[in-house]
């Protein structure tokens, strides 16, 4: 993991406290930064997003779907975490949690958005991060690719109707003219342009050129998406200063989803006769969200001042340290999970690193 990634948790505390300050001396230049949009799409937030997101997308690479097949079974249970599972666990714990338990702990004006921002931040699940997580649970990596692959590939399809049915269940009126306009600008068209720019690369100068230009980008990345974050916090720091307890009470759905859904992921895993190091990168793919997705969603639909946008972002500040707890959970198992299993699974091991 690079220094960025590691203390991913750091800098997002920094932003809530730069962002909070600088929305407060500089409230103009916020009012500048959100007018800025045309169709409901901010301007400046669509580049930071796609900064964000096509590095991730030139990762990965679409031709590993051939190789699903190959651990079938660890495919379909994540699908069905992905899927099936988790968007709707998510909307389950956001109607229990911040519906009604929290309920008089927070805003009513943005209980509604809350939830919101919990469906969207499960509905996707994540691109980039988990390669991380494979590595660091000693995954198959044509299993990690491939899975991602194959999610990614759903995602276009799926992602707009599964948020749009749930926020529909949650009785949140759903703006179906900008969601499909976020999936097209956030996931359509940056899923093309990543893999054009992949295969011409490829093409020209291989892997060295590749890898060459995500070096560049990935700094370009992190900082586009720390500076997404300062934005946020510049419109939201006045209601988290007036109730400081909303990010905790946030991430209290979050944490007990990443934990049921990985938990779930592993089990199944083991009941199939998957191997563990399939299982291991399922239950972390099962668990984890495409936040930055997330983020670029909830400011389109609701906007940068509204508890979805807040809620997405959440889910950025425990990213790290919660998903690096289930991988130690992961790898200290592994004498538990290979325990009467057959001898072939138990003596498979990764082929080569992701």
């Amino acid at each position: 993991m690079s220094i960025f990634e590691r203390f991913l948790t750091l800098w997002v505390a920094l932003c809530i406290v730069v962002g909070i300050a600088l929305g407060h001396l500089l409230p103009g230049v916020f009012q500048t930064i959100a007018a800025a949009e045309i169709a409901k799409v901010n301007l400046p937030v669509a580049a930071l997003i796609w900064l964000m997101i096509v590095p991730m997308l030139i990762k990965i690479d679409f031709a590993a779907l051939g190789r699903v097949k190959e651990h079938w079974r660890g495919i379909g249970v994540t699908l069905f975490i992905n899927w099936a599972v988790k968007p709707f666990s998510m909307a389950a714990l956001g109607w229990l949690f911040i519906g009604y338990l929290f309920r008089d702990h927070l805003p009513a004006d943005q209980i509604d958005s809350y939830i919101a921002g919990l469906i969207i931040l499960a509905a996707a699940p994540c691109t980039a991060m988990v390669f991380v997580w494979s590595n660091l649970t000693k995954g198959e990596p044509h299993f990690t690719l491939s899975q991602v692959a194959l999610n990614d590939t759903i995602m276009v399809f799926a992602f707009a109707p599964i948020v749009g049915l749930l926020l529909g269940l949650s009785s949140i009126i759903v703006p179906w003219g900008t969601l499909l306009l976020s999936v097209v600008l956030y996931i359509v068209v940056p899923v093309i342009f990543a893999q054009i720019l992949r295969r011409r690369l490829l093409a020209s100068g291989g892997e060295a050129a590749l890898e060459r230009l995500l070096g560049r980008l990935q700094p370009l990345s992190l900082i586009a998406l720390l500076a997404t974050l300062v934005l946020l916090f510049g419109f939201q720091g006045e209601q988290i200063l007036a109730q400081p307890l909303i990010i905790g009470l946030l991430a209290v759905p979050i944490l007990i989803q990443v934990y049921f859904n990985a938990g779930l992921a592993y089990l199944l895993n083991r009941i199939a006769g998957e191997q563990h190091c399939v299982a291991g990168p399922s239950a972390l793919i099962g668990a984890s969200n495409f936040f930055e997705l997330a983020v670029a969603a909830a400011i389109s639909l609701f906007g940068f001042q509204s508890g979805a946008a807040l809620a997405t972002v959440v889910g950025v500040l425990i990213e790290v340290p919660v998903m690096l707890t289930v991988v130690w959970i992961v790898n200290r198992s592994k004498g538990w999970y290979e325990r009467d299993q057959p001898a072939a699974l138990t003596a498979a091991a990764p082929k080569q690193p992701v």
